[in-house]
């Protein structure tokens, strides 16, 4: 453990406050390890980054990717012909002397905060959670889990489901047959970026009622009497994250978005629950029920 963590630590145990700049110093170390973690995953993906290019990053622009195979599985057991993508019409190039350079350092610091996002939001977490009080540190329990696997399981549908789709229609949309999709590999690289984490932080919707419902601002009430809205907004978002114009597209898309809505419900009520029964117990302590 870091000595000014320990510190931080017997600080809390005597009862002692921190000062402003004790708190700054100890975020400094927080941020500094957050950073560290990121740069070792990204040095080490910039080591490995033409394999990573070839079976991950390039992965959805060739018809054997696995979404690709999928979807021909399903159109034959359906019948629905349109859900096989036989062909990408498409190549990829590079136009300038350092784009591919400059894309393998950029893709790398993408890796390395993806795959350090763990732990950097457990370094912040620790910065945050001695200043929670003994009953929302019990609420949050397990919040580092939840984020982080909330987070994968997003980029992960980004990646497999979100991704291929979009990149199939854009693709395969011509305004003439005589005009060529040439696309520069960081146009590419963007498209992909975007939609992977793009869905990331998406699936932290549960998260964010938490902590919205945890200062009171939402209820589920509230999320109840506006669940059709909801379900347009998410309908719209699908349809804008897809631009495939086929509503299976946009159906597989918006159903984990209606999901995460209906668990970030549960998740507003279990909050509110809490901080009723929360708000009972202080009464009955200060003497103010019968």
């Amino acid at each position: 453990m870091n000595p000014l963590d320990q510190q931080f630590d017997n600080d809390l145990d005597d009862g002692k406050e921190m000062t402003f700049l004790e708190h700054l110093e100890e975020l400094r170390w927080h941020i500094v390890r957050a950073v560290g973690s990121i740069a070792v995953f990204a040095i080490a993906a910039f080591i490995f980054i033409r394999e990573i290019y070839d079976k991950v990053i390039l992965a959805p622009s060739k018809t054997n990717f696995w979404t690709y195979r999928m979807m021909c599985e399903l159109s034959k057991k359906t019948g629905f012909t349109d859900l096989c993508i036989e062909k990408l019409n498409f190549t990829l190039q590079s136009r300038q002397m350092a784009e591919q350079f400059t894309m393998a350092l950029t893709s790398s610091l993408m890796i390395g905060l993806l795959f350090a996002f763990p732990y950097a939001f457990w370094e912040l977490w620790r910065f945050i959670k001695p200043g929670l009080r003994p009953n929302e540190r019990r609420a949050a329990r397990g919040a580092v889990f939840y984020v982080t696997t909330l987070f994968f399981m997003g980029v992960l549908f980004g990646y497999y489901i979100v991704s291929p789709l979009a990149i199939n229609f854009l693709a395969n949309y011509q305004l003439d047959p005589r005009i060529v999709n040439e696309f520069d590999i960081s146009s590419y690289i963007s498209t992909l970026a975007t939609l992977t984490l793009g869905c990331g932080l998406t699936f932290q919707m549960p998260i964010v009622a938490f902590v919205l419902s945890k200062i009171g601002f939402l209820t589920p009430e509230f999320m109840r009497e506006y669940r059709r809205h909801a379900l347009v907004v998410i309908l719209v978002v699908a349809a804008v994250i897809t631009p495939s114009p086929d509503i299976y597209s946009q159906i597989l898309v918006a159903m984990p978005l209606a999901l995460l809505y209906e668990v970030s419900i549960w998740v507003s009520g279990y909050v509110n629950r809490l901080r009723l029964k929360e708000e009972q117990e202080l009464m009955r302590r200060d003497g103010y029920e019968d």
